[in-house]
Parts: C-alpha cells; sequence; structure tokens
C-alpha cells in the first residue's frame, strides 16, 4: 500500500544524505526538477555529487520512474546535471557557484611562490598506503569497546607501544601507565601548563627566543612567564636559577628556532636546579629524531624521569593533521595532567590511535623515520650548498639536525627589509625578531631569519632555495635599523 504524501514532502535519498523540500501533490516533475535547480544554486549538491539513478530515487519518492527520467533530462539540457555511461548521474555545475565556495580560503597568500616559513613539514611524504594498511588492520582487530569513552589516558595498547618505541630511539624511561596520549603537541602542553597551576606551579621559564604560539598556551593557562635567554649551549640555566621560576620549558635535542643542542654540562645543571626547586621542567621533543651531522642527543627525561615532563608529536614525523601526541608524566603530577584530558576532551580518537598502533608495531614507522631522514638531509644539503655560494656572508646555525635553520644576516642588514626584498620574489620567510619570537625586554639583538627547507613540495624545493639564495646574495634597499625591537 503507497505511503501517503504530504505537501511539501521532505526527501532524503538514498544516494546523497541530502533534504529536498518537494510538492508532488500535483506536478511531480516539476516540483524535483525545483528542488533539485535550488540544492545546486545554494550549493548543498557540490559540482561531482553523485545522484540517485532514477529506479532509486523514483522508489524513495514513490512516483513513477518516468517521471525521475524526464525530469533529470530537462536539468542535463539546461546543463544542471551530466550523465556518463557506467557512471551514473552527476551535478555538473551549470549554476552559478556560491561566493563562499568560489573564493579562496582566508588562510591561502596567493602573493606566496615559495613558502619557507616553519610550519609543517613535508606533507607529500605522508605515508598514505602505510597508514591506510595500518587503518585496516587495527579496525579489523578492534574489540567492540574501543569505539566507547576509555581512559583518558588512551589505548592501551598504543601506550604500550609508545613506551617501548621511547625508550629504545629516544632514552625515555617510562612505562605504559604514566603515558598520557594528547591531541597534538597544543594540547599536550596545554594540559601540562593547566596541571601545574592547579599545585600551585606558577611562574614558567621559557627559553627566549621560542615559538609565540607556545608563549600564549601557557598563559592562558594562568601560568606567569619568565623569559630565559638562549645562547650556543642551550638555555641559560644561571639565569633560570637567578628568576627563581617554578617550572621550565625548554627543547633539549634542539631549541626552536635557534636550532642549538642544550650541552651536556647545562642538562646536569638543569635536572640540579629540578631537584633543588622540586619542580618540572617540560621537554619539547618535536623532531629528536632527525639529526645528520651529530650523534642523537637522548632525551633529558631519561636522566631524571620524576622531574620531567616529556612530550613528542607526530605532528613533524608524519603529519600535523593526525593532531596525535604524548607525554610521559612523573608520577607526582600523574593525576593532575589526566584530570586535566579527561576536562579537556575526554580522550583522543581512538580510531587514530589503534592505527598508529599498528604502525609501529609492523615496523612501518621506523621505516618512514629513516627515510624522512634521508629526504630531509637531502634538502638541507642543497640548502647548504646554494647558501655558501651565492651568500657566504650569511651565517647558517641549526643546520645538524631538524628541518628548519636560522640565518644570521651581515651588520647592518636589517631584517624587515631582507623579508621585503624577499617577498618581491614570492618568498616567504619569518623574521626572528619581528615575527614575535622573542619575548624579553626590547634589546639590539642579530638580524636572523627563520627559515624551513621542509615545506615546499618536491618540485618547487630547488627552485625555492635558489630563490631564497638570490635574494640573500646583496644587501637589500635600507628601510629599517639592522635589529628590531621586540
Amino acid at each position: 500500500m503507497p505511503r501517503a504524501r504530504s505537501s511539501p514532502e521532505t526527501w532524503t535519498s538514498s544516494g546523497v544524505d541530502l533534504h529536498l523540500s518537494l510538492d508532488l501533490t500535483t506536478r511531480p516533475r516539476h516540483g524535483l526538477e525545483e528542488s533539485l535547480r535550488e540544492a545546486i544554486r545554494a550549493g548543498r549538491l557540490p559540482v561531482g555529487t553523485r545522484l540517485p539513478s532514477s529506479r532509486a530515487l523514483a522508489a524513495d519518492l514513490e512516483i513513477a520512474r518516468g517521471t525521475v527520467v524526464e525530469a533529470y533530462a530537462q536539468l542535463t539540457a539546461e546543463g544542471w546535471i551530466v550523465s556518463r555511461p557506467r557512471s551514473g548521474t552527476a551535478v555538473a555545475g551549470a549554476g552559478p557557484t556560491p561566493a563562499s565556495r568560489a573564493s579562496a580560503p582566508s588562510h591561502v597568500d596567493t602573493s606566496v611562490t615559495f613558502d619557507l616559513r616553519p610550519a609543517d613539514c613535508d606533507l607529500s611524504t605522508f605515508p598514505r598506503s602505510a597508514w591506510a594498511a595500518a587503518s585496516r588492520r587495527a579496525l579489523s582487530r578492534a574489540p567492540n569497546h574501543a569505539f566507547g569513552y576509555g581512559d583518558p589516558r588512551g589505548w592501551i595498547e598504543l601506550r604500550q607501544e609508545l613506551s617501548a618505541y621511547l625508550g629504545r630511539t629516544r632514552g625515555v624511561r617510562t612505562d605504559p601507565d604514566h603515558i598520557v596520549i594528547t591531541t597534538g603537541f597544543a594540547q599536550g602542553l596545554g594540559i601540562t601548563a593547566r596541571a601545574l597551576a592547579a599545585i600551585g606551579s606558577l611562574r614558567l621559564a621559557m627559553e627566549d627566543p621560542c615559538l609565540p604560539y607556545h608563549r600564549n598556551i601557557a598563559r592562558s593557562a594562568g601560568l606567569r612567564l619568565v623569559p630565559v635567554e638562549v645562547d650556543a649551549d642551550g638555555v641559560d640555566v644561571a639565569a633560570i636559577r637567578r628568576r627563581r621560576p617554578t617550572a621550565a620549558m625548554v627543547a633539549p635535542a634542539r631549541q626552536f628556532p635557534l636550532g642549538v643542542c642544550l650541552s651536556p654540562p647545562r642538562r646536569t645543571e638543569l635536572l640540579a636546579w629540578a631537584r633543588a626547586r622540586d619542580g618540572y621542567v617540560i621537554e619539547d621533543d618535536y623532531d629528536g629524531e632527525f639529526r645528520y651531522d651529530r650523534q642523537p642527543a637522548g632525551a633529558l627525561q631519561g636522566m631524571d624521569p620524576e622531574h620531567v615532563v616529556y612530550t613528542g608529536t607526530t605532528s613533524k614525523t608524519l603529519a600535523p593533521g593526525l593532531r596525535l601526541g604524548w607525554l610521559a608524566v612523573p608520577h607526582r603530577l600523574l593525576d593532575a595532567v589526566i584530570n586535566e584530558k579527561h576536562l579537556a576532551d575526554g580522550q583522543t580518537t581512538t580510531l587514530t590511535q589503534i592505527a598508529m598502533t599498528e604502525l609501529i608495531r609492523s615496523g612501518a614507522y621506523d621505516r618512514h623515520i629513516r627515510r624522512m631522514r634521508l629526504h630531509y638531509r637531502r634538502r638541507r644539503d642543497i640548502l647548504r650548498h646554494e647558501l655558501a655560494s651565492r651568500a657566504p656572508h650569511v651565517r647558517v646555525d641549526g643546520i645538524a639536525a631538524g628541518f628548519s635553520v636560522a640565518l644570521t644576516l651581515p651588520d647592518g642588514w636589517a631584517e624587515r627589509d631582507v623579508v621585503a626584498e624577499a617577498a618581491k620574489r614570492g618568498i616567504a620567510v619569518h623574521a626572528m625578531t619581528g615575527d614575535g619570537y622573542y619575548a624579553g625586554a626590547a634589546q639590539a639583538r642579530p638580524a636572523r631569519l627563520v627559515v624551513s627547507y621542509a615545506t615546499p613540495p618536491e618540485h618547487a624545493y630547488r627552485d625555492a632555495v635558489t630563490a631564497l639564495a638570490e635574494s640573500l646574495a646583496a644587501p637589500p634597499p635600507r628601510g629599517g635599523d639592522s635589529s628590531s625591537p621586540a
């Protein structure tokens, strides 16, 4: 018995999840045509969307199939849709594109030809096949409870794999119970900062310069920031002692943006301070896997697990879009960190965690890291060669590891002028002072640029590096002081 039709009727097709308001009481063909036109005009049916077959649509609407065939034929003649043998019927895009879809995303800078600003790793190298295989295995093996609410610390099997992996590759001393999986490094820093605030540890020493985003995260958690200078041996631990913070955040394996490694004496001195102060060190090990011309610097956490919160992430090894990171937390701080993670989002998505588990367990993660180490070393060598041959007066620091460098400009050169000259060639770089890396009081500092050799796509990399070197070959037109105030 056919169902009674209302006027108008809301239809959800079996082919696309879309609601159409139809008047089928008098002229069903015309009502269907106008509803589809309206959906295409409004952008609810984007170009390329496959429509249900005439048979399926007729069954859904309980109208004659011939009515749907005629409506499709009319819309095809008008250019709204297109039918292809064995491919079905799809939106052809004949209608006007809504402005929100036609315009470029607001974050895209169309004036930039070569983006050398430090942000992403080389996104084109994401191991799609290995990740897809790991995801398939993970889904087929995952128990039903994996899809429910779980431990705020994260999927136990991933914590087990990470405990072994971090011990093997970074010298981290921890166990699965003390690992907390986070939705990326930013969340890890945020919940650690809030945990410190919850126990009354409110003064955080931070390397100066550092990433402005990290300062903002710590400040938003209620911490008072204590900027501490960085030199060729890393953070100035004597200055930390003098300024009396209750905790410190450092990147000992490779400080960003200067690229220096915390020297062994200062590692010892920093941990002695933490023990004497009964405080904590937040260790940012964002790219510790990537080193080229020196022995790997093991994690600071391995020297004192009870005073160091170790933070890691896949944002540099795989891709930031995964939103996956981890903490190895001292026992005394663990409950506070778990509580903050629970309040933040309950848990990190389990599907990503179980796929990552399989990626590590299969050895695919290790293989990917080794490939990427060779990939970035090759890129590093190209950059070093171009700068040495075209701009030998520019000093290159931080080149032994990671995938960014600090370029110190000759005396008398101004950051803002060099950045402007590079922009004329379509090159985007960061000025260390002008782009907010420094937080301390204004003072005369060397003019420096921060340059990533990971971000340009492979096909454009050599051109990008050549254009950068050419822009540094001669002093730019003067437009300011040799360095900018912080």
